[in-house]
Parts: structure tokens; C-alpha cells; sequence
């Protein structure tokens, strides 16, 4: 099985504990994963601080890129970077990829995966929704992005804030098609 090349961009979108709690699944699922770049925005790690309350986003065990690095291998189709994962996404970022504005490296990645027609998966956390986000979520989804909202669920009746989010990031970990345990509708 080919090993997938990843990246994961981190926004300035409420949801820290999604991305806290992904890249612990990405390191657990390394005989899956060949690498992983890792870019996020100030604001990620602003709001980090605020919602996780400390600095582990500096800890991070896999290779972080400058936002504005645009001479990240994954800025460029032919380092055959293959999925995408955005999370959380903020509603800017979603705007800015479905305009086609590839002003940062997220944006950039993001318009270089769905030009190579690979996966690219968006983790938007706001609600409500305005008409432009749908418009944008929409666009998105036409030109093969796939809109993952962070919408837990509770058939595994989760007790802690991490396992809540854990429903979020297991669907993320499915939709990219790797395997790995986790609780699966009526499978007792």
C-alpha cells in the first residue's frame, strides 16, 4: 500500500482541540503516512492559546512550514502531496480557496491539490451559516473539495470534550481513507 503524503493546515477557526486531537491520530497512523507538513495561520495559534490554554502547537513532531513559505514542497504539484486537510477551517480560508485567491501557503496547497484532482478536506466549524458560505462550501465541493463540517456525534455516547471531538476527526481519518480503530455505527 502507498504511504500518503499529507497536509495539514491549522486556521484561526474556534476548534483547536479537532486539530490538538489530529495530529495525535497522524502520528499514530505513521505505517500509513510517508509525511506530513503542518502550516498554521497567527490566528491558529492565538486561538489555540485561548481554547487549549498553552503553547504544544511548538511541540508539534512533524515538519511546520511559514504560512507564507511558498517554497513548501506541498506549493507545488510535483512534490505529489496527496491529500489536504484543513482543521478547523475558518470561513476566510473556505472563501479565499473557492475564489481561487492562493494568497498564503493554505490557500496555495489548497488551490495545488484541487488542480492535481486529489483530496482535499475541509473541517469548517462555524454556525451559523450566511448564504456566502453555503455559495463558497458549494463552489468548493464542485471543484472536489469535500466539505466536512465539525459536527460530533453521540452513538458512541462520548463523555469528555476530547472524545466529542474524537467523532469529528475519526470521520476526518475515514473520509482520507485510512484505517484505524474506532467506533463504528452497530458493531458490537
Amino acid at each position: 500500500m502507498k504511504k500518503s503524503k499529507v497536509v495539514l493546515a491549522i486556521t484561526g477557526a474556534s476548534g483547536s482541540v479537532y486539530a490538538k486531537l489530529l495530529l495525535e491520530k497522524l502520528a499514530q497512523l505513521q505505517s500509513q503516512i510517508a509525511e506530513v507538513g503542518v502550516v498554521m495561520s497567527d490566528n491558529a495559534k492565538d486561538v489555540w492559546r485561548h481554547e487549549l490554554g498553552n503553547t504544544d502547537f511548538e511541540k508539534i513532531s512533524f515538519k511546520i512550514y511559514d504560512k507564507n513559505n511558498f517554497h513548501a514542497p506541498f506549493a507545488s504539484g510535483s512534490a505529489k502531496f496527496d491529500t489536504m486537510i484543513i482543521c478547523p477551517c475558518s470561513m476566510g480560508t473556505l472563501a479565499r480557496i473557492a475564489s481561487g485567491i492562493s494568497n498564503d501557503l493554505t490557500t496555495r496547497a489548497a488551490d495545488v491539490i484541487l488542480k492535481e484532482r486529489r483530496k482535499l478536506i475541509l473541517v469548517t466549524r462555524d454556525t451559523p451559516l450566511n448564504l456566502i458560505h453555503i455559495n463558497n462550501m458549494k463552489t468548493v465541493t464542485e471543484a472536489g473539495g469535500i466539505i466536512c463540517p465539525a459536527s460530533p456525534s453521540f452513538y458512541s455516547k462520548p463523555t469528555t470534550i476530547e472524545q466529542v471531538a474524537s467523532t469529528v476527526v475519526d470521520r476526518v481519518i475515514d473520509l482520507c481513507g485510512w484505517e484505524h480503530a474506532t467506533y463504528r455505527w452497530n458493531d458490537q
